[in-house]
């Protein structure tokens, strides 16, 4: 076991960490940064991947990251594993959503390009503030471990069509979140414990949606925030306030994570 490390913390983005302009509040980066001082590791958990959260590690000082939904994890800023899928898959996936009309999102930890772009593309990216690029051969030229396809109400299509493969959750109305079967957020947090011998650590999560449930499933501490989903406050052990209304700061004053006021 890490003796250096007092508790691990993990915080979701969409909807927890990020407010609604997907900024960080200035209030939680202190936290955060108060956190680390008294030798407890934050860790983003997150659908994203690397590249798109850049910006957030600098701010944060953060520099441990379970991202794509467990497809790729860091560990102290340097890379601890990464799941890949592989080509025969991603092209059968393909061939399934060009049937279905549906666009898909190639994705590795340096970048991503779609197979194609339509109205909910171009705004989905525009809130993400990411530049499209469209490149139906991606994954030909890249390892691709974390894919996206764009429907409003296709999940059990596709769970049902590739199961055993691949497994799709639904983080965002217009897109599907997909992974190698087995691979979820829970999956790469216990790796990163494991692997980053952090085990028997007192470990926390934040989050707000239903790709969070099993993150939530393997912490001891699932705190949910006051704008979650329903079935996420129903297994949790505590609800803070909203991301917009200090949920973080709140949550880490209620588990003395940081000094009260």
């Amino acid at each position: 076991m890490n003796t250096e490390i007092k508790a691990v913390v993990f915080f979701d983005l969409d909807g927890t960490l990020f407010d609604d302009q997907k900024n960080v509040l200035p209030e939680s980066i202190a936290a955060i940064k108060e956190m680390q001082q008294h030798d407890i590791l934050p860790v983003i958990a997150t659908g994203r991947n690397i590249f798109e959260i850049q910006d957030v590690l600098d701010e944060t000082g953060i520099d441990t990251v379970v991202s794509a939904n467990g497809s790729y994890v860091q560990y102290r800023g340097k890379e601890l594993f990464r799941e890949a899928i592989d080509q025969s898959l991603i092209e059968s996936f393909t061939a399934f959503a060009n049937e279905q009309g549906d666009a898909v999102a190639y994705y590795n930890n340096e970048g991503f390009a779609l197979t194609k772009t339509t109205d909910d593309i171009v705004n989905n990216y525009k809130a993400l503030r990411l530049s499209i690029t469209v490149d139906p051969e991606f994954y030909l030229k890249h390892p691709i471990n974390f894919l996206n396809v764009f429907n409003r109400d296709k999940e059990d299509l596709y769970n049902e069509h590739f199961a055993g493969q691949l497994t799709l959750v639904r983080n965002n109305p217009v897109c599907l979140d997909t992974m190698k079967s087995g691979v979820t957020k829970r999956s790469g947090l216990e790796k990163l414990l494991q692997q980053a011998h952090l085990e028997g650590i007192h470990t926390y999560a934040f989050g707000d949606e239903l790709n969070d449930l099993e993150m939530f499933a393997s912490v001891d501490t699932a705190i949910v925030m006051g704008n979650g989903n329903p079935r996420d406050k129903k297994v949790a052990d505590y609800i803070t306030t909203t991301n917009t209304t200090d949920g973080i700061v709140n949550g880490l004053r209620h588990y003395q994570l940081i000094a009260s006021k």
